[in-house]
């Protein structure tokens, strides 16, 4: 063969980022962060190309268990403890890392190393009995489960027996005598399984490191490989770390902090430790931790190293990182970093930093933030020192926040806030019938429906609060209640929701009004000097011609001339017209009707082209489904039928029974798709050209007192060339 050895075994130092398909994605981060220098326990990784060797030899090849045995020395050399020592011992962590993160693969395993005789060296070292028998008992149920193949249930089982027997409600209240009487018990379930859990720590590694190859052979590791396209000969490393305890006393500790901090961004940092404890300690809560300020007092060179690293960290990342960290005696260690979660206004206050710190570009701050950052950051939102009575989370469907009286139906929303009591829309879902009580409550919250449902879409549309999809809330609409948990909100309560993190809260809550900080402004400014992009609005009257000028658009891209005849029910004396010129029979009749259109068009295009001089303005010609604008069949044909049945006689019902035609012979089977656009503007032409003569009246106005406009006229669903030539022609023809 080779007389070159080939490297099978990695030690952290050896290895980097670029290694990812050698090291697998959790070694070549592991060996990242030890090349940059931080202070990660140290260990090494069997690489990838065991894992193929494995599968063909059913077992770990002799060289890979040789460089496996140099590998662990050198890892005793840098720690100063011995593997399987009885007065030192050095433990380990083993974990899987395939170059793609994926399910299915071998838990992690803790503690490997302990065994009858180091169990008592840790219990000294670590001066906790409870804890070192804690550990040897968690990792003999572990060892067994994923090693061994002795199904974890029967440990479970045992220990919630044994708990009842002993009277104990919570692990953490066994005594180190009832710990060492599992630990035996443990093994005995092991040994009833035809098996004996192997006090020898190097048969520990070995088992471990055979196991982490069989998981890859697992059967979901194969459903997910096939699902997912990845090569089964890809295969996963093996990565073996020294662990690294807390608890050792008062010079040990662990914690979580964050180079800044992720509510306001400040560059300041954030997190929390607690002194001589494990990491499980502070996520579970039993104790209350410390603020890391108090580290610089009580472990100063601790305290500077993680200053130090926190540093290397942001510039090699260009990131803010959320990191965890053990002091054991004195030591820092890293135990993992990735960018860390934050707010919407931090992301944009850090980003800015990061930029004056010369750590990123303007173009990275920007494609850092989210659209939907900014959209959050112009809503009210919830005071973050508010302390808050959590009722239920759902899907964040529209930013903002918003308290409000519990209201179950519409029309009862609509009542209460005539009245004007704030009110918040409860529903199972929503329809295009609840609009009108969407349109004065505060805020929505439905138990159904996704991020894309009527709800959501229309709050978005209003800028409203709203929270979707809550299933856990159960609705009662005849009780005007919903119940959470064995809690019930009765309508007329007060209840607030979230629409940027989707928490439901019972009672009220202090909002506060959207603060666009200078970074804020500082990054929008960026943004208009490195963008190539015009934005136009859409808009179709004056005042939102105005409002989009204010917000910077550079012309407007769509003005639907139908919106400004009264669609949607705001110019009711408009609509009027338009009916009116729609039903009209005669020719001279609906030119009455269009004169009266043309007055209040022109005066429209007039303050819409002055709103947004220099920028172009694009109009379409109408475009109405004719059933929004004529009216109602049903109600029609039922008025016309009781003037019948009372017998009634005379101009009134005779006109009536006219329109009734006139509307029947209108209707569509799919107004969506029939005689409109384009085409009604070819039956009629008089409608487009009444509207091509008032666009460029306004124009001429405008002109005459010194503004040039550049009015941009769009045919609506133009499906033929002839359509269009005709269309044409007749607009240069007015317009001339």
């Amino acid at each position: 063969g080779d007389s070159v050895t080939k490297t099978f075994v990695w030690a952290f130092e050896q290895g980097d980022a670029s290694m990812r398909s050698i090291l697998g994605g959790k070694g070549a981060n592991l060996a990242e962060m030890t090349r940059i220098g931080l202070p990660v326990p140290p260990g090494f990784t069997i690489s990838t190309e065991v894992c193929g060797l494995y599968a063909t030899a059913k077992q770990v090849p002799v060289e890979v268990m040789a460089q496996v045995e140099e590998a662990l020395a050198t890892l005793e050399g840098k720690v100063g403890k011995q593997f399987g020592d009885s007065a030192n011992p050095l433990l380990v962590s083993v974990r899987s890392g395939a170059p793609v993160s994926m399910p299915g693969m071998m838990d992690t395993i803790l503690n490997l190393g302990l065994n009858d005789e180091t169990v008592l060296a840790h219990a000294r070292n670590t001066n906790n009995d409870r804890f070192a028998w804690d550990c040897y008992r968690r990792f003999i149920a572990m060892f067994a489960n994923v090693v061994l193949g002795v199904s974890l249930h029967h440990f479970e089982q045992h220990l919630t027996a044994r708990k009842e027997a002993w009277g104990v409600k919570q692990d953490p209240e066994l005594n180190p005598a009832q710990l060492k009487q599992l630990v035996t018990e443990y093994k005995e379930i092991i040994e009833r399984h035809g098996q004996a859990f192997p006090q020898a720590p190097r048969e520990q590694l070995a088992l471990a490191i055979a196991a982490v190859f069989d998981s890859w052979q697992n059967p979901r590791a194969h459903v997910y490989r096939r699902l997912n396209k990845i090569a089964d000969s890809l295969g996963t490393a093996v990565n073996v770390q020294s662990m690294a305890f807390g608890n050792m006393g008062d010079d040990s500790a662990t914690g979580v902090v964050f180079t800044r901090n992720p509510n306001s961004g400040h560059k300041e940092f954030y997190g929390e430790y607690l002194p001589n404890a494990q990491g499980e300690d502070v996520v579970a809560g039993i104790r209350t931790p410390l603020q890391i300020a108090q580290l610089a007092e009580t472990m100063p060179g601790a305290y500077q190293q993680l200053f130090e690293t926190c540093e290397l960290l942001e510039k090699h990342y260009g990131d803010m990182q959320d990191i965890e960290f053990t002091i054991e005696r004195g030591r820092l260690y890293m135990l993992q970093c990735r960018a860390g979660k934050r707010t919407p206004a931090a992301a944009i206050q850090i980003a800015v930093d990061l930029v004056k710190e010369g750590k990123i570009s303007r173009e990275q701050a920007l494609l850092r933030i989210e659209p939907g950052m900014i959209d959050k950051l112009l809503h009210r939102g919830i005071d973050s020192t508010a302390k808050l009575d959590l009722l239920a989370t759902g899907l964040a469907a529209s930013p903002g926040a918003a308290s409000g009286i519990a209201v179950f139906d519409p029309d009862r929303a609509q009542k209460l806030a005539a009245e004007s009591k704030p009110v918040l829309l409860v529903r199972p879902e929503t329809s295009p019938d609840d609009i009108h009580g969407i349109v004065v409550a505060q805020g929505i919250l439905t138990a159904r429906g996704g991020m894309t449902s009527h709800a959501a879409i229309v709050s978005r549309g209003m800028g409203k609060p709203c929270v979707v999809g809550c299933e856990s809330i159960k609705i009662d609409l005849d009780a005007r209640t919903f119940t959470i948990d064995g809690r019930t909100v009765h309508e007329g309560e007060i209840i607030s929701v979230d629409g940027g993190t989707g928490r439901v809260i019972n009672g009220a809550v202090p909002l506060v009004d959207p603060v666009l900080s200078p970074a804020f402004q500082e990054l929008l400014g960026w943004a208009d000097e490195l963008r190539t992009l015009k934005v136009r609005a859409n808009a179709d009257n004056p005042q939102d011609a105005a409002k989009a000028r204010e917000f910077g658009a550079e012309g407007i891209g769509l003005c639907r001339t139908e919106h400004m005849f009264g669609q949607g029910g705001h110019h009711p004396e408009r609509m009027a017209v338009a009916q009116a010129m729609i039903l009209a029979e005669e020719y001279e009749d609906r030119l009455e009707a269009l004169e009266e259109l043309r007055a209040m068009q022109r005066a429209d295009f007039y303050a819409m082209f002055k709103a947004m001089v220099p920028f172009p303005v694009t109009i379409r010609l109408l475009d109405p489904p004719l059933h929004e604008f004529l009216p109602d069949e049903e109600e029609l044909a039922i008025e016309v039928a009781v003037g019948r049945a009372k017998g009634d006689e005379g101009r009134e019902l005779f006109e009536k029974e006219l329109l009734l035609r006139k509307v029947r012979s209108l209707s569509e089977v799919n107004p969506m798709l029939g005689f409109r656009g384009c085409r009604l503007g070819m039956i009629f032409p008089e409608i487009y050209e009444m509207q091509v003569r008032a666009i460029c009246e306004a124009a001429v106005q405008l002109k005459r007192e010194g503004i040039e406009v550049s009015p941009e006229i769009m045919h609506p669903l133009v499906g033929h060339v002839n359509e269009y030539r005709a269309l044409k022609a007749m607009t240069d023809r007015v317009a001339q």
